[in-house]
């Protein structure tokens, strides 16, 4: 994996990536398949969700599938590791949801794992990319919504669930959007994955496990990084950038 496809840039050509008000039409340059997207590189490529995010779903569905964390932060750490899993990208709508299901499937929680998988992944995934700016809710936040619909079986006519699910989805948008942006799609996933374990605990009585500090190693992947304003930049690194500005 080369260090501009691991730094978010283009997978053909580590061009940076250009957003556009208005969608255009594009073409995956992996598939071929042709339809309206917000973003590409500025030379042009531009590569579908789906080609995008694969793999690093592969990756993700085989490790919830078998760790025995109870620590969803822990689960997502390893997965990110993967070289298929990019700096920034669609894999983290079903990563988030994932790795919590994973946990609370650990710490007691009544849940048919595979079926619930499954289910993440096929939610997760109807998620499009760049969401966060263009509709204003990022996918992990999401993510995390479709993880307490899984578990609480919410459907549009359910009751309480139908609640928990859209108050999860709130809270998670919520604290992502007070740290505020650029997006970071790890930023935004370690948020909203800490904002659910807290609301399982307190609505469903599971308690998963959280690391005392979440620190982030992937900064340095993320040339948007807010480093000294961001809760999960290495401290030593945060406190030099805070006495440069």
């Amino acid at each position: 994996m080369g260090e501009t496809e691991r730094r978010g840039a283009c997978l053909i050509c580590g061009a940076d990536l250009v957003y556009f008000q208005e969608a255009k039409e594009m073409t995956c340059v992996f598939c071929g398949k042709r339809e309206l997207s917000h973003a590409s590189c500025k030379d042009g490529h531009y590569v579908c969700d789906a080609c995008h995010a694969r793999k690093g779903i592969e990756a993700v569905m085989r490790e919830c599938r078998t760790t025995k964390s109870r620590n969803p932060i822990e689960i997502m750490q390893k997965i990110m590791a993967d070289p298929y899993i990019y700096m920034h990208g669609p894999e983290h709508h079903v990563m988030a949801g994932a790795a919590l299901l994973a946990a609370y499937h650990n710490s007691g929680g009544e849940v048919d794992l595979d079926w619930a998988l499954a289910e993440m992944k096929e939610r997760g995934g109807q998620v499009p990319g760049g969401v966060c700016g263009f509709w204003g809710c990022c996918g992990a936040g999401v993510s995390t919504g479709i993880y307490m619909s899984i578990i609480t079986k919410a459907t549009p006519l359910s009751g309480k669930s139908w609640g928990l699910s859209n108050r999860m989805t709130s809270r998670a948008l919520n604290a992502i959007g007070e740290i505020g942006g650029p997006r970071c799609c790890k930023r935004d996933t370690f948020t909203a994955v800490k904002e659910a374990v807290q609301m399982t605990k307190e609505e469903l009585g599971i308690e998963m496990e959280l690391p005392e500090k979440i620190e982030c190693g992937f900064h340095v992947e993320n040339q948007q990084c807010l480093r000294g304003k961001c809760p999960y930049h290495p401290k030593e690194d945060a406190t030099r950038a805070m006495s440069r500005s």
